[in-house]
This record gives structure tokens, C-alpha cells and sequence, in this order.
């Protein structure tokens, strides 16, 4: 019999090749039955996973990953971010909060590679995919999708950021986080700050996409106008796509002014499959 973990590995699998599917041929408009042909699965079933898992039906799933939507997205966002300044939603949205808590690292501490610190880690199951997520006592240090040939290449590369910190493997500490972060079961007891490390101009960027409200979609050239450098859109991708902090930090709601999804470092399969399913929340 299987697992819930085991049940939920599966159901993204097939989640993820029927998102492939619908992005190679959604000029086609693909039926509900030619979708569920492709994932092996009876169009009963399938409707009803699908359902289950993006909270609305195949079909406007597939509406929400078009060239189209995107496009229409931004076009009807061009003073989102500045909207989002001047009525005052970064002050009271989650995330913004998230991020104003935070306890960045001392530059003692970034030198030292994380001497005197404990850091508790484990790999969880999600909505979108396995992870894997890092925590000391005042923060998170990283939240990141990994696929099956990643898992042990992002630990090697944790261990080497913090070389003489005390790694420890405990799903039960890491467990709380995962629950409040993707299945809203809010923890008084556990306030999700964030222990970021990064430059200036990096933590600028990261707070901008903070201010994107939950199922909103921006561009590159946004994030760089509302950070004060409107010539520095490349920049401002390089330091999205070193964002460590997966989901909670979301890079994920930024495109191509041009309508394409652009980059994520966690695949752009999972960062479609995350978009689709904030907008089909929202709507």
C-alpha cells in the first residue's frame, strides 16, 4: 500500500507530464480525454487529480499556461508593483511580512561559513514536487525543488556554503515549516522568517518580488524599474535565479516582458505548475 508521501510523488509526476503535454500543444487545444491518454489515466480519474490538485479543472488549467494569459497578464500589470506601493499591500501582505522579519547573517558568520551554528534539514514532499528545506533557530537558510539526480548535489553544495555549521537530518523540526508554508497550517508558535545572504542590490531585488500579490505576474523590466535601475533587467535576472528560498521568495511570478515564460532554477515545468495552480487560487 502506499505512502501518503508515495501517493502525492505520484500525483505530481503525473501532474507534470500532463502540464509538458498541454505546453507542447495548446495551440491544439487538447480534449480532457487526450490529455488523460497522455498521463495513462481514465478521463474520470484524471479530471478528478487534476481537479483535486489545482483546485479547477484541466481545461482552465491549460487557459491559464498560454503564450496568451501571460500576455494578457502583463499587460494588465504595467503599475502593479507601483499599485502595490502606493496601497500600502506590501505593509500587510504575508510575504512582505516574511520579509521584514528576517535576521540577515553577521558578517562574522558569513566568514566563519556557519561556525556555533545548528542547522536542521530535511527532504519533504509538496504540491509541486520534492524539496528541500534548511532551518536554524532564526531562520530559514533554504527552501529548494529537487528532481531525482538533485537531491544529493544541493546538500553537497549547503554543506560547502556552510562548511563548519552542525548539519542535522530531522524531518520532525523541518515538518512544521513545510505544513505552514504550502498546506496553510499556521504555527503562532513558529514564525517563518528567513535568514538571507546575498548583496545589496540582490536583497533589493528579492524584496521587490515580495511585493507581488499571490497569483500576479510581472516582468523582468518591472522589477528593475521598481528597484531604481531600469537599465539593469539582466542583472535583476541573475539575481532572481540565485534566490535560495524557493516558493516563499516568489520568483516564480516574473516573466518576459514579451509574454514568454522566462527562466526558474527549479525547472520551468514546476514553475508553470506553481503559476497555474496561484491563479487558478485567485480567480
Amino acid at each position: 500500500m502506499e505512502t501518503i508521501n508515495e501517493q502525492q510523488v505520484l500525483d505530481y509526476q503525473r501532474i507534470e507530464k500532463a502540464i509538458v503535454f498541454i505546453e507542447q500543444n495548446f495551440k491544439q487545444q487538447p480534449s480532457l480525454s487526450e490529455i488523460a491518454d497522455h498521463v495513462a489515466l481514465s478521463e474520470f480519474h484524471f479530471n478528478r487529480l487534476f481537479s483535486r490538485w489545482a483546485g479547477t479543472s484541466p481545461q482552465r488549467f491549460m487557459r491559464f499556461l498560454t503564450k496568451e494569459f501571460a500576455k494578457e497578464c502583463l499587460s494588465n500589470a504595467d503599475n502593479l508593483l507601483h499599485a502595490t506601493y502606493e496601497t500600502g499591500l506590501s505593509s500587510t501582505s504575508r510575504l512582505h511580512d516574511l520579509f521584514i522579519t528576517y535576521e540577515a547573517m553577521t558578517p562574522a558568520e558569513y566568514k566563519s561559513k556557519g561556525a556555533g551554528l545548528t542547522i536542521h534539514y530535511g527532504i519533504h514532499e509538496t504540491p509541486f514536487g520534492a524539496c528541500l528545506i534548511a532551518v536554524t533557530a532564526r531562520g530559514i537558510t533554504d527552501l529548494q525543488f529537487l528532481s531525482e539526480d538533485t537531491a544529493e548535489a544541493v546538500k553537497d553544495k549547503l554543506r560547502q556554503d556552510w562548511a563548519n555549521a552542525d548539519w542535522i537530518e530531522n524531518t520532525d523540526v523541518t515538518q512544521p515549516y513545510i505544513d505552514q508554508i504550502f498546506y496553510q497550517t499556521p504555527s503562532n508558535d513558529l514564525p517563518l522568517t528567513m535568514l538571507l545572504r546575498g548583496t545589496n542590490f540582490q536583497i533589493k531585488v528579492w524584496e521587490a518580488l515580495l511585493r507581488i500579490p499571490f497569483g500576479q505576474l510581472v516582468s523582468y523590466d518591472e522589477i528593475a524599474q521598481h528597484i531604481g535601475q531600469p537599465k539593469a533587467s539582466r542583472a535583476v535576472g541573475t539575481a532572481i535565479g540565485s534566490n535560495r528560498i524557493g516558493f516563499l521568495i516568489p520568483c516564480h511570478r516574473v516573466l518576459q516582458k514579451v509574454g514568454g515564460i522566462g527562466g526558474y532554477r527549479w525547472g520551468i515545468t514546476r514553475k508553470k505548475a506553481i503559476l497555474g495552480w496561484e491563479m487558478s487560487q485567485s480567480s
